[in-house]
């Protein structure tokens, strides 16, 4: 076990590089636009959201080298794209390098959500899966943390601190890629390239008590049973693939990239001073944190779709009561309590939950597809969401868009009550077998 959950830690350090990734930018924006004399619309949408666009982008596409180049061998591109997007943007003396240098990390982010979980979902026992593709996420939201950290710490290095912000992503993007190079191949993926030698030694170092006599002809049967040309489009896969897509779908109309990306905006709506807006957004941060650790222990001792029912319960209690309080015009400090409620909701239900379900419900041959396609759902939904706040702020009002979440997290309910299967403690190849046309109705009553 020690050998996987080192293995899945290096694998899943390319979800710290995604948070830090993801968040570094937030210190370097005001000294840019002032830097380069950029209008508000051309620093908004080339140098501040490229590097989103590349997200999308490798979300869409990642799910290519993953199944045709292998898992590790996709990570290790990953790393590199942190590595070169780091130093070229650091480097940058025009807006233009600094947004491509951008894209390139953020095609890294988008594969990133492909090849991490695919990768430790098959190298992961049933027992101990939940919690070692969960990694990904808790490194996704360490990344977030110590980007702020670190701006805050290089606020005044050299003449331009925006350069040491985001070089030093150079430092972590190193190690991972160091990391990443000792991790074994993915054995399911070398099984579905006919190379079962290499495969079989893997099984044996991952679990040598097992019966790899059993496991292989598990994974082999379900190999061998791929049609050739097959998609996750094709009728056979359409449970699995509403899945994903409602997963992913519901995950952003809770409203949680929104929240994160303007959430000194939204407590300053509710009537709070602008420092304390910021010292709130940073409270925001650590109770993510705690309630991410929560969900790690948790997520394979009561299952996925217990986590998700909490969650759901929790986002509608919580965008509920913010929505009131932007209705009855509650002043104070009650808008961060409910929205601190939010935050450890999503943490223990769909932060917790997303990329572990995903990896799980589709089988061997097109997870990495599969995966792509739920990733791609997210991270277009999380371009298209955040961006259309500012305008609902101003025409309709806070209140009904907190309103109009809290009904999105009621019919998520609706569908983690009725549809959502449990994926806790069984093996890739049983759920494989579980959620295919023969036994949906059985997948659906679970």
């Amino acid at each position: 076990m020690s050998k996987i959950f080192a293995w899945s830690i290096s694998a899943a350090l390319a979800g710290f590089l995604f948070g830090f990734d993801t968040v570094v930018i937030s210190g370097a924006d005001k000294q840019l636009q002032e830097l380069w004399g950029t209008s508000d619309a051309f620093h908004g949408s080339i140098v501040m959201a490229m590097a989103l666009w590349g997200t999308v982008v490798g979300a869409i596409f990642g799910g290519i080298p993953t199944n045709k180049f292998g898992r590790k061998n996709t990570l290790l591109v990953i790393g590199i794209l942190y590595l070169v997007s780091a130093l070229g943007s650091a480097f940058a003396n025009d807006p233009i390098t600094f947004a491509i240098f951008r894209f390139l990390g953020g095609l890294g982010v988008g594969a990133s959500t492909i090849a991490a979980p695919t990768y430790v979902s098959e190298i992961a026992p049933p027992k101990d899966r939940g919690r070692l593709v969960y990694l990904y996420q808790f490194n996704i939201v360490l990344g977030i943390l110590i980007a702020y950290l670190s701006n805050y710490l290089l606020r005044d290095t050299g003449a331009q601190p925006w350069r040491w912000m985001v070089g030093v992503e150079a430092i972590p993007a190193f190690i991972y890629i160091i990391f990443v190079v000792f991790i074994p191949k993915s054995p399911r993926w070398l099984i579905s390239k006919s190379r079962t030698e290499e495969a079989t030694k893997i099984l044996e170092d991952i679990n040598p008590e097992a019966d790899l006599e059993k496991r292989m002809l598990e994974i082999k049967k379900q190999s061998e049973n791929q049609i050739t040309g097959e998609n996750i489009f094709m009728k056979k896969y359409r449970f699995p693939l509403i899945l994903a897509f409602l997963v992913a779908f519901f995950n952003q109309l809770s409203g949680i990239n929104a929240f994160l990306y303007y959430a000194p905006r939204i407590f300053e709506s509710a009537g709070l001073e602008a420092n304390t807006a910021l010292l709130s957004s940073i409270g925001i941060g650590v109770v993510n944190l705690l309630f991410t650790l929560l969900g790690v222990f948790l997520i394979d001792r009561v299952g996925r779709k217990k986590l998700m029912f909490v969650g759901s319960i929790g986002y509608i209690i919580s965008l509920s009561l913010v929505a009131a309080a932007f209705f009855l015009n509650w002043g104070g400090l009650w808008v961060p309590i409910f929205l601190f409620l939010f935050i450890a909701a999503h943490a223990i239900g769909q932060g917790a939950v997303i990329w572990v379900f995903i990896s799980e419900i589709f089988p061997n041959h097109l997870r990495a597809s599969g995966q792509a396609f739920g990733s791609s759902t997210h991270w277009v939904l999380a371009a298209i969401v955040p961006s259309l706040v500012p305008v609902l702020f101003t025409t309709i009002g806070p209140g009904y868009v907190f309103a109009f979440f809290a009904f999105m997290m009621l019919l998520q309910l609706i569908f983690v009550i009725f549809m959502m299967p449990e994926t806790k403690g069984k093996t890739l190849e049983e759920l494989g077998e579980e959620l295919s046309p023969s036994n949906n109705n059985q997948a659906f009553q679970q």
